[in-house]
């Protein structure tokens, strides 16, 4: 548990030091169809990538000894709750590790996003995952159209425009102020 706090005050101390965040949405040039993500939450609910079809999906790779992954996160958090009404999707796809690990890290961190476990590491390695975190946009019509390598500044305008750009026509207008 010492550890845990550890490792959360670095990632506290970090994002507070106003460096940001380092990756940085890339284009996926070939817009190829992502390899099958079929994986469990952590409530033991299956997910599978194909039902998202029609909405623009984010694709996470994380480990929790992976402190940029954990330094990203609180952003994600702000990310899937600003576009929480909209066709759009965040999958956080723990690595390798248990259950009972994941889920102390995502409730460490006080994130409630979909937290999916890849046990085995078999998911990571058909998207050829090398680099932790690593992430992937998926458009509407079920095509890789960004990765990023690193942690990103996800509620960051740029990265929030970007998303929007790839979400169905007449949903792309964000709402504000309506109740």
């Amino acid at each position: 548990m010492k550890r845990c706090v550890a490792i959360i005050l670095a990632v506290a101390l970090i994002a507070s030091s106003g460096t940001g965040l380092a990756g940085e949405l890339q284009p996926y040039e070939e817009r190829a169809e992502p390899p099958a993500l079929d994986l469990p939450d952590l409530g033991g609910r299956q997910y599978n990538l194909d039902s998202y079809r029609g909405q623009v999906v984010l694709v996470n790779f994380w480990a929790s000894w992976c402190t940029p992954c954990l330094m990203e996160m609180p952003s994600m958090q702000r990310l899937a709750t600003a576009l929480k009404d909209r066709p759009f999707r965040l999958l956080a796809v723990n690595v390798k590790e248990s259950r009972s690990k994941a889920w102390k890290f995502m409730k460490l961190l006080k994130v409630t996003f979909t937290t999916l476990l890849d046990s085995e590491g078999e998911t990571a390695e058909a998207w050829d995952v090398q680099i932790y975190p690593t992430s992937y946009l998926i458009d509407a019509d079920g095509r890789m159209r960004y990765v990023a390598y690193g942690p990103v500044e996800w509620d960051s305008d740029a990265v929030i425009q970007r998303i929007e750009a790839l979400m169905p026509a007449g949903k792309a207008v964000r709402q504000v102020g309506l109740d």
